[in-house]
Formats: structure tokens, C-alpha cells, sequence
């Protein structure tokens, strides 16, 4: 399972139709499906359902009291570099930064709390667009999403999404939606 800040339906089209084009010639990538684009805000390998309530009732509280901010997609990146990729992924800027990393942080501390331990390293917000089979060398296709930049989009809640492993097309994992925590006590 992981929580996670899911795009809106216009943003999805858009950066799909500029994505488009540009996936035919990196046949060599394995392409995230527009179903599949996400901001990950906590990761958790496994959540025992004896623990699942515990953990709807923590995020709720935790993302409760954060605040609604926007959300721009934009420019490009490579894990771990542009050298040696393994994934290729579109930046994320937020009208409040902070307020980006203390949901993360939120959703993390709720998770550990509720005994589903997050994984992970340091909060890095990002869209995963394609993975590499092997280490290549991106700097190209970084430079090909830099030159990209989506809609503004309210960040107003925040999902629980079940990763259903193989069950989706080409055996990528299909995504479930849990759950959605708004952000804030009366927003919507």
C-alpha cells in the first residue's frame, strides 16, 4: 500500500499528450501507464489487516491538520542520476513546499503508528513516467521533460491505494483506491 497525491483527469490528459509522441522513440523504456501516475507520499511494503483501521483513523487525523496547496508537474529527473538511470521521473512544485513534505511526513508517521512501517528514504516528490531494465544514460530525456509543464491542480486529499501486483495490463500493478483523506478539517 502506499498514500499518495493523485492528479486530476486534465492533468493526467496533459501530460499524456505530451508524453505520447516522445514514448514511441524510448521503446527501450518500460512506460508508467497514465492510470499508474501518482506523487507517493508514504510507501508501505506490507499492512496487515488487523492494522488497516488503525491506519485510516491516524491518516485522517494527520492529513486533517495540513492545509490544501497547488500542485504543478514539471521538469525532468533520473533516480539515482542521469547517468546511470533506472527510473525517469517528472518533478513536482508545490505552492507550499513545506506543506508538501509535512504531509509526507504526516502519512509516514501515521503508517509507522499503526504498525504498517513505511519504506523508504528521504521524501523526494516526483511522478515515476518509465523504469530501465538496466542503468542508461537519461540526460537526453531529462532535457526532453524539462521542456514540460502541466496544469496547476489543487491538492486538496490525500488516497490510500492498495498495489495490486501483476493484476494490471502488461502484469504492472493495478491501483486501488483504499480510501481518500482530505486535507484539512472542512475542506473538500
Amino acid at each position: 500500500m502506499f498514500t499518495a497525491l493523485v492528479p486530476p483527469t486534465d492533468a493526467v490528459e496533459d501530460l499524456a499528450a505530451f508524453l505520447g509522441p516522445r514514448q514511441e522513440a524510448g521503446q527501450d523504456l518500460r512506460w508508467t501507464t497514465p492510470e499508474q501516475w501518482h506523487l507517493t507520499l508514504a510507501f508501505m511494503a506490507e499492512v496487515a489487516d488487523r492494522h488497516l483501521d488503525d491506519l485510516v483513523a491516524r491518516l485522517t487525523r494527520a492529513e486533517a491538520r495540513r492545509t490544501p496547496f497547488d500542485v504543478t508537474l514539471g521538469g525532468g529527473g533520473a533516480f539515482p542520476n542521469a547517468g546511470r538511470a533506472k527510473v525517469l521521473f517528472l518533478g513536482v512544485d508545490a505552492t507550499d513546499a513545506e506543506e508538501l513534505r509535512r504531509v509526507a511526513t504526516g502519512a509516514r508517521a501515521a503508517a509507522a503508528k499503526a504498525g504498517a512501517d513505511p519504506d523508504g528514504g528521504r521524501f523526494h516528490p516526483h511522478v515515476t513516467l518509465a523504469r530501465m531494465r538496466r542503468p542508461v544514460e537519461a540526460t537526453r530525456w531529462i532535457r526532453v521533460l524539462d521542456a514540460y509543464r502541466g496544469p496547476t491542480w489543487p491538492a486538496r486529499e490525500v488516497a490510500l491505494i492498495a498495489s495490486h501486483l501483476g493484476e494490471g495490463p502488461r502484469r504492472r500493478p493495478r491501483y486501488e483506491v483504499v480510501e481518500t483523506f482530505a486535507l484539512g478539517r472542512a475542506q473538500t
